[in-house]
């Protein structure tokens, strides 16, 4: 625990040294060594995933429907006191405790978007048209929270690999990479950049103006285009048919 603690230090007074150095004339923000992004937007994000999965109704949830999201509440706390303001490098527990975090708020909703499809196909989703789309809409937006999350922990091995400029390919191609004097000089992806990726990737069902290059990154996002497709398809389509 102390290697760890002082590897941590040494990593980040290496990124002061570095941050004060000319480097940054040299390569881009996002190729080179920086601060961590702040904590804000990625905890507020995931704030809202946990309340959206409270409010579903309980039926489509694992029993009893608060443990996963008292799980989520407590890794994301974890998190919190580990880097209070800054996604930053420090212990390698904190990466495995990050992917738990998002891997626990996938299961959840992925149960809720299977057994809500169980439902619709069966006929037992119920006669009232709101209450449905309501409930298709919070899936569908905790699906867009759930993929931004995946997207920006794996480009380029993570926020934490990324404050130490590790991998020099990218997973995501911008348009501040490609076109980098429309952008400030200091720009580098953070999470509402990847929030954005997803939330068009799930409307669009297909890439928009954010690239993905590498195999994963093109499977990932057409996953996500078929659950999202798939659910939102079947939603609709008992809705109208109520409707009628």
């Amino acid at each position: 625990m102390t290697e760890d603690r002082g590897d941590a230090e040494n990593r980040l007074a290496r990124i002061e040294r570095l941050l004060e150095s000319g480097e940054r004339d040299l390569v881009p923000a996002w190729r080179r060594v920086t601060r961590g992004e702040p904590r804000l937007a990625v905890t507020a994000v995931i704030g809202v995933a946990v309340v959206l999965q409270l409010v579903l109704p309980h039926r489509l949830a694992l029993q009893p429907f608060w443990v996963l999201p008292a799980l989520e509440v407590v890794l994301l706390a974890g998190l919190i006191a580990a880097n209070p303001r800054r996604v930053e490098p420090r212990t390698r527990p904190l990466r495995w405790l990050g992917l738990g975090l998002i891997s626990v708020i996938s299961v959840a909703n992925g149960l809720a978007a299977v057994r809500l499809v169980v439902e619709l196909v069966s006929g037992r989703a119920g006669k009232d048209a709101v209450p449905l789309l309501l409930t298709g809409g919070g899936i569908w937006l905790t699906n867009v929270i759930v993929f931004a999350l995946w997207y920006w922990e794996w480009d380029r091995g993570g926020p934490m690999a990324r404050v130490l400029g590790r991998r020099q390919h990218a997973d995501f191609l911008f348009v501040q990479m490609q076109s980098p004097e429309l952008a400030p000089p200091d720009w580098e992806p953070a999470f509402l950049d990847y929030l954005y990726l997803s939330f068009t990737n799930s409307t669009a069902f297909s890439p928009t103006d954010v690239m993905p290059l590498s195999r994963w990154a093109k499977m990932l996002m057409m996953l996500q285009s078929s659950v999202s497709l798939v659910t939102m398809v079947l939603v609709v389509a008992r809705a109208v048919n109520i409707l009628k």
